[in-house]
């Protein structure tokens, strides 16, 4: 008999045991208090089996059966999704502190200490110090504006790039270009450089997303997790061997330019961060919390903001209506003498349309990233125990026909925003990218300008055109969910060089 039967067996026997106890054991006083309504779910996988492969959309489907507070079993994960902006508002503003945690994620623990990074930790005095040193160091005006030589820079490139392309009647991959400028500008600002060869950096950043956005069923259905069933976590041990050997290369060789005075160029964020060493203890950042921001601060740059990208000018394509709008009033603002500058993108209105019916069809994280309940609570009559997750379907609010009225929710329809005063920011609760309230993103301006910027640039830079002759209409917009939910294929098109310079 082959080693693993028993243990199988064993398993099995336990979940009979399990089930038997459940179904003969007297309801306990929580167990009577009214949970919100939701599906009825399977012993042990509870409801996992209900979200198919796009979970955001599944679970709007429920919640149009169930309603905008939905209670589902994950396994043995309860879950509580949020569907509506009142009830939005009630988790992310009115009771932000009773839901300001975070759940323990296995992704997290193995790449990252979760107790010394900034999105993934508890609200506890080692994150509000991440977190204040981040806003108030890293990501303040001043600090983004001083990067903006390498914004223009790799812009620029891109450009350059893509008019060579053009000149050939070639057809370019919008999605990888786009993605290579996004890292690029955030390695630069993080590491002071963008030239991976020597470090491999990249290559270790892209198995992490996989790895972080996967679905991994060991985390809902515990007794799994012996099993690696998946090889999930046989991946996060090598790749996290692999980061910080990396990581820690980069952070002492900053340590050693530092000390002997051969630093070149502007202050990135590592040497911010080791300058931090300098502060009182109430500030300060040891190794374990450069290196777990470090990688928060990738992991939120880079895929959501290529994403969004992607998404816009996708829809651009399926909408040439909206796409010459953008164009005209880039004409009439820029010129076509010159590419968009930072200093432009303030009087570009229609651009601040678009980009928020973006945020609003495709919001790079569905779901926003789960809040854990910190005790007991009462939410309209409904019973939120401790520890549970909940999770707020941005999506869903952000398609949802009686919020968005008078205009197909669906459609991609930038002038729905005219005389709007809805803001980006999740003010309103209607329109979250970035979620709101302690746990909103903090990197939110950085990544607004990262995004206008390039889309900007590659509608007034360019006409664009499907390849082989595709109709708007025959464009594939399937998404792949994952730790962003981007397109499940790759954008092309064919560009046509528009300036005069």
């Amino acid at each position: 008999m082959f080693p693993i039967v028993p243990s199988l067996l064993s398993i099995l026997a336990g979940i009979l045991l399990w089930f038997i106890a459940r179904r003969w054991t007297p309801a306990s006083s929580k167990s009577r208090k009214k949970l919100p309504p939701g599906p009825r779910g399977l012993p042990i996988i509870g409801n996992l089996h209900m979200l198919g492969h796009t979970p955001h959309r599944a679970l709007n489907n429920l919640s149009k059966k169930y309603g905008p507070i939905m209670f589902l079993k994950l396994g043995s994960v309860p879950m509580v999704v949020i569907s509506s902006p009142s009830a939005a508002e009630l988790i992310l503003k009115t009771h932000d502190d009773v839901f300001s945690n975070r759940p323990r994620l296995d992704a997290v623990e193995h790449f990252m200490n979760s107790s010394k990074g900034m999105a993934f930790s508890p609200p506890d005095f080692e994150w509000r110090k991440t977190k204040k040193f981040s806003i108030q160091e890293l990501l303040n005006t001043a600090k983004i504006e001083s990067f903006a030589g390498v914004r223009r820079e790799e812009v620029g490139a891109l450009l350059a790039s893509i008019k060579m392309a053009a000149a050939g009647g070639e057809v370019v991959d919008l999605s990888e270009m786009v993605g290579e400028l996004i890292e690029n500008v955030t390695y630069k600002m993080l590491f002071g450089f963008s030239n991976d060869k020597k470090y491999g950096l990249k290559s270790i950043v892209h198995e992490v997303m996989a790895l972080m956005g996967a679905f991994n069923i060991a985390e809902y259905v515990p007794f799994l997790k012996p099993f690696d069933l998946q090889g999930l976590y046989k991946r996060m041990k090598a790749v996290r061997k692999a980061m910080d050997n990396v990581v820690g290369e980069i952070i002492n060789k900053h340590e050693e330019d530092a000390r002997n005075g051969t630093k070149k160029g502007n202050m990135d964020f590592i040497d911010m961060m080791l300058s931090s060493k300098t502060l009182s203890s109430a500030h300060k950042l040891d190794q374990e919390n450069i290196k777990s921001l470090l990688f928060e601060l990738i992991l939120g740059a880079i895929d959501t903001s290529n994403t969004w990208i992607e998404w816009t000018m996708a829809e651009l394509l399926r909408n040439p209506g909206a796409m010459r709008r953008l164009q005209d009033e880039l004409e009439a603002n820029i010129g076509l003498d010159r590419m968009v500058e930072e200093k432009d993108l303030p009087k570009l209105q229609y651009l601040e349309m678009v980009i928020k019916e973006t945020g609003r069809l495709h919001p790079p994280a569905p779901l926003l990233l789960p809040r854990e309940s910190m005790e007991d609570i009462e939410i309209n009559g409904y019973y939120i125990p401790t520890k549970s997750r909940v999770t707020v379907n941005a999506w869903a609010i952000g398609r949802d026909s009686s919020i968005w009225p008078n205009i197909n929710a669906d459609d991609f329809i930038p002038e729905r925003f005219i005389d709007s005063d809805v803001n980006i920011l999740g003010h309103d609760f209607v329109l979250l990218p970035f979620g709101y309230g302690k746990r909103m993103c903090p990197g939110a301006k950085l990544g607004l300008l990262n995004v206008k910027l390039i889309v900007s640039n590659l509608v007034h830079g360019f006409d664009w055109e499907l390849p082989k002759g595709k109709s708007p209409s025959e464009m594939d917009m399937e998404e792949a969910f994952g730790l962003v939910t981007a397109k499940s294929k790759h954008l092309l098109a064919i560009p046509s060089y528009r300036l005069l310079c």
